[in-house]
């Protein structure tokens, strides 16, 4: 139900200081919409928004979403939670907090509004899989107890709150589950293997690969994710989800380390290092239902990205 004594959108987005929440707010905000960007900055940057301050439609709450949050708005996208090992494990139980807390408060927030709400989900829920590429349909194989459960189990938790809320109190939700993602704006210090490679080889340090460099990832570049975003959040009413969004070409971490200093023009050698606990193997999504439901799929490959990725990463190798 949109208010109805304003005919623009005002839009929630949590994590909206983030990697993937600063992109999504230049888009809605250049559809002609005002958004409220909430963020506890644990690992958002007031960097990410500061181009948008003097923007009339555009607002910022510093607030962490394990709170209830009182605002009246049209829809919202809730992004809030650390998405890169380093983060998500430096305070494990708050990382679930924020994915199970947050996600109840959210659909409570829509529930009272009447509005769509739209969580953004992970191929983390699939685990290590033992299904390649992975289908929305898959259930997954996942370690409940492990260094990576706080993350992986709290949005599995998360889209079970999603869809019970969906059934039960007939609340419009739509679910996404991201693959590998990377552009400008990513923390150069996340841990996640783009942002490592690309810091490292403009650095001119050896590039850290876990294993024997063969566990494979499918890469999206964040533009594309964005509008996957934007169809699904658009999509017919009662399509709920959960959609795979992510690239489903396919390279080796050894294939990515190559090509990034080969961009970079980089003299950095490859220092092989041991594979961490309950690292995935291989990671690539089944993107058919994206393809007809959403019209949707990548057109951004992955040399033009990445080249896009190192001249934003430059400013801070200096």
């Amino acid at each position: 139900m949109s208010r109805n004594y304003q005919s623009r959108k005002r839009v929630l987005v949590t994590g909206g200081a983030g990697f993937l929440g600063s992109h999504l707010i230049d888009r809605l905000l250049d559809r002609g919409d005002e958004v409220v960007c909430v963020d506890n900055l644990f690992t958002g940057a007031k960097r990410n928004i500061d181009h948008l301050h003097g923007n009339p439609r555009f607002e910022f709450l510093r607030h962490d979403v394990c709170f209830p949050l009182y605002v009246e708005v049209d829809e919202i996208y809730n992004l809030a939670c650390p998405a890169s090992p380093i983060h998500y494990q430096y305070d494990p139980v708050q990382t679930t907090k924020t994915s199970v807390i947050g996600a109840i408060n959210m659909l409570g927030l829509a529930k009272r509004l009447k509005c769509k709400v739209f969580q953004a989900s992970t191929s983390e829920v699939y685990g290590d899989p033992h299904v390649h590429p992975q289908k929305e349909d898959y259930w997954g194989n996942v370690n409940p107890i492990g260094i990576r459960s706080c993350y992986d189990e709290g949005k599995r938790c998360a889209e079970t709150l999603f869809f019970d809320y969906h059934r039960q109190m007939n609340l419009d939700v739509k679910v996404v589950r991201i693959f590998n993602t990377y552009g400008p704006r990513m923390h150069p210090a996340d841990g996640r293997v783009v942002s490592n490679f690309i810091m490292q080889a403009l650095k001119g340090e050896p590039i850290t690969l876990y294993g024997d460099g063969s566990q494979t990832r499918s890469f999206c570049f964040v533009d594309d994710l964005i509008e996957g975003f934007l169809r699904l959040m658009d999509s017919e009413p009662g399509f709920a989800g959960p959609v795979n969004i992510g690239n489903p070409n396919e390279f080796t971490i050894r294939e990515l380390a190559e090509l990034v200093i080969e961009l970079t023009g980089s003299s950095s050698t490859l220092d092989y290092r041991p594979l961490p606990q309950d690292d995935p193997m291989q990671r690539k999504p089944d993107i058919a239902l994206a393809q007809s439901k959403l019209g949707w799929e990548p057109t951004v490959q992955l040399r033009e990205g990445l080249q896009r990725t190192i001249d934003y990463f430059r400013e801070f190798a200096a």
